[in-house]
């Protein structure tokens, strides 16, 4: 009843719904989610680059496959559009023309990030994927160094391996 209310009263008053990470804004920006979905996606290629093709004729086997790749597959596809969505947000939100000013290579780095991930989509290939953990990695150094911050790279600490940026 009250849902049914609130929707009339929104029509009524031209309330929108609007979707944001925060249009506040509320300063909160962190490359760490992009990093991790670029780990994923890396992970999820050498996941289904491993995965071993069964045996023509064996109809369990070939369905268990056919479910654990597209798993793999659908999986690789959501976390590329995340490391597009975590860098846009950054992008469009904290980005400012002195940041551009100061470090060139912004613009192309987001563009390359944006070009990966739809590769990384379109395709399993290892080294698409390991270019955008490339790509991600050179962005958070860009995106802390914006804020004066120094970083250094350690251990990931997941079963892809590689290396994440922190802040110093």
């Amino acid at each position: 009843m009250f849902n049914a209310f609130g929707r009339v009263l929104d029509r009524v008053l031209g309330i929108e719904t609007v979707y944001a990470h925060c249009d506040i804004p509320c300063g909160i920006y962190d490359p760490h989610g992009a990093q991790i979905a670029a780990l994923t996606v890396l992970r999820l290629n050498q996941l289904a680059g491993n995965l071993a093709m069964p045996a023509p004729g064996d109809k369990g086997a070939m369905d268990a496959y056919g479910n654990t790749i597209a798993r793999y597959i659908a999986t690789k596809e959501a976390h590329a559009e995340l490391v597009k969505h975590e860098v846009r947000i950054i992008w469009g939100d904290y980005i400012r023309p002195e940041h551009v000013d100061k470090y060139p290579d912004l613009h192309s780095s987001v563009f390359g990030i944006m070009k990966l991930g739809s590769r990384n989509k379109q395709n399993m290939d290892l080294k698409a994927a390991e270019e955008l953990v490339a790509a991600v990695q050179k962005f958070a150094e860009l995106f802390w160094a914006t804020k004066g911050v120094q970083t250094r790279r350690g251990p990931s600490n997941q079963t892809v391996g590689g290396e994440i940026v922190y802040p110093a």
